[in-house]
């Protein structure tokens, strides 16, 4: 708990969640706080005020994450995506170390479920993490939720170190012309969320609690009606549930369950993992140059990783810090934005299977 609340307060990684999370993590270690249900000496049973927010916001209804796929939605801007539909390529390709950490996880001993939901902090989508492991019932959700919100803060130190290793310096240094792309209409930005949430339902239909949520919050913003819904779900509603929630997940971070040698397993596979959704972002950018006239700066596809707008951000600067003056950044966007609808519609794909 103290750690979390270091990390989140000293060097400011993912401080909305880290924080609540480190310190649930104190108050369901003390011992005879009621804060989670427990049998009193004295009073007899007493209900836990954490362990009613898990088992109503979380075990019964997966409602906490879920409801925060609204808030995302209503802060995503998708249009550098439809003005470069290619891009999406790249989303769903920085998804690969999500099948490579469920093969280290079967490989290490772990049961089926489990290595899914371990699997799944490749996403680099939090909510999805949470949501995943929950449905499959694994044992180790809370190590799961603190290495995925963990490596999502250490994505400029991860991204970077991964790209140099697998790229030149002048692929590195590739220039994308900036082109006078069409303005997209309102009626297409309307049009784009309910068509992905009809065609996700039919792909992976388990996907549809994450995806249509994430789509639904993203009408509100683009619909131009409910503006005042659109703030609300970007602001009061995000904060809140964020809140809620890192304080809810420390329910499973009791001393018995969370210090464990597979806590430190499942940290290593997530790095595992987040080092080969680059790796498959990466790659897949650099095959594409082999038959593209016009070459792709191969960071892009870095950029198709969940973590939005942090691994945008990593790849515009890395860019400059190769090329002065190169702009990669709506590219980079478009890449990132693709990743959060193909790690939903990856998570339901699991969860279907």
């Amino acid at each position: 708990g103290f750690g979390l609340i270091y990390l989140a307060v000293k060097k400011e990684y993912e401080p909305t969640l880290l924080l609540p999370m480190g310190f649930g993590a104190i108050l369901v270690n003390l011992p005879n706080t009621g804060v989670l249900n427990q049998v009193m000496p004295g009073i007899g049973e007493v209900r836990g005020i954490i362990q009613w927010l898990y088992e109503i916001g979380i075990e019964a209804s997966e409602a906490m994450p879920i409801l925060l796929f609204i808030g995302i939605g209503s802060m995503i801007d998708f249009e550098p995506l439809l003005q470069r539909p290619i891009m999406a390529l790249y989303g769903f390709m920085a998804q690969f170390g999500i099948f490579v950490a469920i093969g280290v996880a079967l490989l290490l001993g772990f049961s089926t479920a489990d290595a899914f939901s371990i699997g799944i902090i490749g996403a680099a989508d939090g909510p999805t993490a949470i949501l995943v492991s929950q449905v499959l019932k694994s044992n180790y959700m809370g190590p799961i939720a603190v290495v995925a919100y963990s490596y999502m803060a250490l994505v400029p130190i991860i991204q970077p170190t991964t790209i140099r290793l697998i790229t030149s310096k002048k692929e590195r240094q590739i220039t994308m012309p900036i082109k006078q792309t069409k303005k997209i209409s309102r009626t297409t930005k309307i049009i784009f969320p309910i068509a992905v949430t009809i065609i996700a339902g039919f792909i992976a239909p388990m996907s549809i609690s994450l995806v249509g949520f994430l789509m639904f919050g993203n009408l509100i913003r683009e619909c131009g009606v409910l503006n005042t819904l659109s703030k609300t779900a970007q602001d009061v509603l995000t904060n809140l549930i964020t809140l809620l929630l890192g304080i809810t997940i420390s329910f499973s971070m009791t001393a018995d369950r969370f210090l464990q040698v597979e806590t430190l397993l499942i940290m290593l596979i997530g790095l595992v993992a987040f080092v080969f959704d680059t790796v498959g972002g990466v790659v897949a950018a650099k095959i594409m140059n082999i038959f593209l006239k016009e070459k792709i700066n191969p960071m892009i596809g870095a950029a198709g990783i969940s973590a939005f707008p942090m691994a945008s951000r990593v790849v515009q600067q890395m860019a400059s810090e190769e090329k002065p003056g190169n702009i990669l950044i709506m590219q980079a966007v478009g890449a990132n934005v693709s990743g959060q609808i193909a790690s939903a519609m990856i998570g339901g794909f699991l969860l279907g299977i």
